[in-house]
């Protein structure tokens, strides 16, 4: 493990003399437009295992992408090695389906302190709630960013965040009333408090998402990556591409079905992963919005 091997695999090529916000920001964002966010292990056949040494081997060495606690656990220790003052934290994510937060903390994000400002830097959520730049940690103060606007507000110690988006236009109206199209234009994303947490505090939730019939994880397969204009997912045989801002405050939204022999080809293409398995992609409707 080092971080040279690391930085190739994400194309940052800049300073690492500061430990600076515009520096985290620049490494943040290559590694949200590199490493995907995705569960593909799950749906062919693979273990997720939460070793250090194993998520940087599969990053970082394999090519691949991972779901939160693999992706900022990565992240949190390259930061560390960095010398940034990193910390984990752990999150209860919004299901809006049963509108009501989830009642096990299944999502790991980072906090990071530079010059006594603390920032959450989530590089393991995908789709249009990826943050792209490290947010203040400040209540009730509107930080506007590509996605749209993010928002955290603190109540009795605990934090929320939520995220404003924009209108979407999408060309293909067949697709226009999709279960995966988020229907409100504000809408919560997670709630977390500011305890201190080790990636052992996961090990559980990464068997449970895995495994479990009422995970998301074993719902739907799921590959999303960010562009630099944009992001693009695909969702069981679903693939779309959205382009932030294509019009003023209008985000160009771009579904397509594909058919079971197009599946690993897209992946190649548009995410730059090769699976050493076969993927079974699943779908089951409800519970993922993008």
């Amino acid at each position: 493990m080092n971080l040279e091997e690391y930085f190739a695999r994400t194309g940052y090529k800049g300073s690492l003399e500061k430990q600076d916000l515009e520096t985290l920001t620049d490494i943040f964002q290559h590694h949200i437009r590199a490493v995907p966010f995705e569960n593909l292990s799950i749906h062919c056949g693979e273990k997720i295992t939460l070793e250090l040494e194993h998520v940087y081997n599969k990053i970082v060495r394999r090519k691949r992408g991972g779901w939160c606690m693999e992706n900022n656990q990565l992240l949190g220790w390259v930061l560390k090695h960095l010398g940034y003052d990193a910390s984990f934290l752990g999150a209860y994510v919004f299901n809006p389906h049963q509108n009501a937060y989830a009642t096990i903390m299944t999502h790991l994000l980072v906090k990071v302190v530079i010059d006594g400002k603390a920032y959450i830097v989530d590089g393991g959520f995908g789709v249009s709630y990826q943050m792209w730049q490290p947010m203040e940690l400040v209540s009730g103060k509107d930080q506007p960013q590509a996605p749209g606007v993010f928002r955290f507000t603190e109540k009795n110690a605990i934090w929320y965040l939520e995220k404003m988006r924009r209108k979407q236009y999408i060309p293909n109206q067949n697709f226009s009333n999709s279960d995966l199209l988020e229907k409100k234009e504000c809408r919560k994303v997670y709630m977390f408090s500011l305890e201190p947490r080790t990636v052992e505090d996961f090990c559980f939730q990464c068997t449970y998402l895995q495994t479990s019939p009422d995970s998301l994880f074993t719902k739907k397969s799921i590959c999303t990556l960010q562009t630099t204009d944009g992001f693009r997912a695909l969702i069981g045989w679903t693939l779309t591409e959205t382009t932030y801002n294509y019009k003023e405050n209008m985000d160009l939204v771009e579904f397509v079905t594909l058919e079971d022999e197009e599946v690993e080809k897209t992946l190649k293409e548009k995410f730059n992963i090769t699976l050493d398995r076969k993927l079974v992609p699943i779908n089951v409707k409800g519970f993922y919005t993008i």
